[in-house]
């Protein structure tokens, strides 16, 4: 529990004052946001504003991690090196994005397919390595597992190596584009991302306190290293919050896809990692409307127009947070509204994960 504390106090002071040294930085260094020219008006007063902040949540993060280690003398574990990778292999994705948007001047970074292929490498890799049976423990546990899981693992539902890596690389490409898409708005991802990852840091503590020792049990989880998740759950909390303090309206720095892409990799990687896959739908619920707004709404033009001629939209902006700006919402109302919502998610995600747990009893 000491590791815990320590790795998201580490990470909450390293964002809280490295944020700052970023935004004097960047400024100086001309590293400024290039705002989508059919976006909301309003957005064109954020044109210049510091971007790439990830960099320092993904930098507080780690040395978070790492300190919390060094500090208790103990050895870091597969699980949370994994999720480390797969948390900065995004980032260093999206890193690529942010600096071609910065160097070319440009609303559009690296292009979709290069973005992809990007997000596809490190997912499957990560996939490969955490599904690897030398990376089990001496219980046999390796940090991933092949059944696809709800709370814990469904025993009936096993894939096959190909379909568990083509999970992987859905959530992990899927939660990174959500996280994306919501960062439209100051605040609006990096709060969302606190609840959500402060919910899974609670999991783990709750599956390292009902830890299956050597079997598998009905009321135990089978989840390797879960008190290690949850000092990265609890350092990238800290960073987050951290992070607000400079991003809640008006935003000083954005976090960039560096930050948002990097984000959403760590979210499918906690959901993986403790076997609980589909429940993050429920705790990123927020993620999913937005990214479900955008699917409906593009899905619905070219239908429309395939069949009449003329493209008709649903909302009139996606994603969802911009068609509430067009209606006159002011953006601090549509973020803590938003941010509400993310709340009702998260504690029915966790409302579920424990009353499961009783159910068993």
């Amino acid at each position: 529990m000491l590791a815990i504390l320590l790795g998201g106090g580490i990470a909450l002071l390293i964002s809280l004052l490295g944020t700052r040294v970023a935004i004097r930085v960047f400024t100086k260094w001309g590293y400024g946001q290039e705002i989508r020219d059919d976006g909301p008006t309003s957005h064109h007063t954020k044109r210049g504003t510091p971007t790439m902040g990830g960099v320092v949540i993904i930098g507080a993060v780690v040395l978070g991690y790492a300190g919390a280690k060094l500090l208790t003398a103990d050895a870091p574990s597969a699980s949370a090196l994994l999720l480390l990778f797969l948390f900065v292999g995004m980032g260093l994705v999206g890193f690529l994005d942010d600096f071609i948007k910065i160097v070319k001047q440009r609303s559009l970074g690296l292009r979709s397919k290069a973005k992809m292929v990007g997000q596809t490498v490190i997912a499957l890799v990560f996939g490969v390595l955490a599904l690897a049976p030398w990376l089990e423990d001496e219980n046999g546990r390796a940090p991933a597992s092949e059944k696809v899981s709800f709370l814990r693992e469904i025993e009936w539902l096993t894939l096959p190596m190909v379909l568990a890596l083509l999970l992987v690389w859905l959530l992990v490409t899927g939660f990174s584009n959500a996280v994306n898409l919501t960062d439209g708005l100051d605040g609006l991802a990096a709060g969302a991302c606190v609840m959500v990852f402060g919910a899974y840091m609670l999991v783990n503590i709750w599956q390292n306190n009902q830890f299956c020792q050597e079997e598998a049990g009905p009321s135990c989880y089978n989840v390797r290293d879960p008190l290690d998740l949850a000092i990265i759950a609890a350092a990238i909390t800290g960073a987050c919050f951290g992070f607000l303090w400079w991003n809640a309206s008006p935003a000083r720095i954005f976090m960039g896809d560096t930050g948002s892409l990097s984000l959403g990799g760590g979210l499918a990687g906690f959901a993986i990692l403790t076997r609980t896959e589909l429940l993050l739908v429920i705790l990123g619920g927020l993620f999913v409307l937005i990214t479900a707004s955008v699917m409906l709404q593009v899905g619905w033009f070219k239908t429309t127009k395939r069949f009449t001629g003329v493209g008709k939209r649903v909302f009139r902006m996606a994603p969802l947070q911009h068609h509430f700006e067009l209606l006159g919402w002011e953006q601090v109302t549509i973020v803590i509204r938003f941010w509400i919502i993310t709340g009702l998610f998260v504690a029915t995600g966790l409302g579920v994960f424990y009353a499961e747990w009783v159910a068993r009893l």
